[in-house]
């Protein structure tokens, strides 16, 4: 019997929970550091926080943080792996992954997903329903591509930058680390780390 922790007991770990079922693992357990007050997400119970599941690594096959926040989720990651925790790859059966792309560890990826060849994920990134990675492009550790959003080919985007629901990017373009995308946005030419850019064309929100 396959057992995963979900780390995040939110809408997200909502559907990283039925992905995973749907994917072959038979139980989730949630976790959730608002726990105790919180004690129930849907029709699961929380059965603890971080410090819990850290206590009893052994207890599961697999764990994958389900957390929204880029940051926070890259920061629970490295806990789990301090602790010697597997992380688990999560891809709901309704996605399309090339055999040919790599999915990072504790990568979770939603229903209708396509990611194409030579596609390269790293850890702990979000690919939302609908989204599509094209071939040849390069995600850094943390990254969230949000639902209906797309990437065309060569595309690179640095760690945990957060690309919006229902943008675009076009092929070859560079977008650096700490990066947010804002929603619908098309983005024509590279954008530098750490800043916030919206619109189409997009364009830094500071200037």
């Amino acid at each position: 019997m396959k057992r995963l922790a979900i780390l995040g007991a939110s809408g997200h770990g909502k559907v990283v929970a039925e992905s995973a079922l749907r994917a072959g693992w038979d139980s989730v357990d949630f976790y959730d550091d608002a726990w105790p007050g919180k004690r129930r997400i849907g029709k699961w119970v929380i059965s603890g926080d971080t410090e819990a599941l850290l206590k009893d690594p052994g207890g599961f096959d697999g764990a994958v943080v389900a957390i929204g926040s880029n940051a926070i989720r890259m920061r629970k990651i490295w806990q789990l792996q301090a602790a010697g925790i597997e992380l688990a790859t999560i891809v709901h059966p309704a996605a399309t992954i090339s055999d040919s792309a790599r999915l990072g560890a504790g990568t979770v990826v939603m229903a209708g997903v396509v990611v194409n060849a030579d596609a390269v994920v790293g850890a702990g990134a979000i690919l939302n329903t609908l989204c599509s990675v094209d071939h040849d492009c390069v995600l850094g550790d943390g990254v969230h591509i949000s639902p209906g959003a797309h990437l065309a080919g060569d595309v690179r985007v640095g760690e945990q930058s957060w690309v919006g629901i229902g943008s675009s990017i076009r092929q070859g373009i560079t977008v650096g680390r700490l990066v947010t995308i804002g929603a619908g946005a098309a983005v024509v030419c590279d954008i530098a780390d750490n800043l916030t850019v919206a619109g189409v064309p997009a364009k830094d929100l500071i200037r």
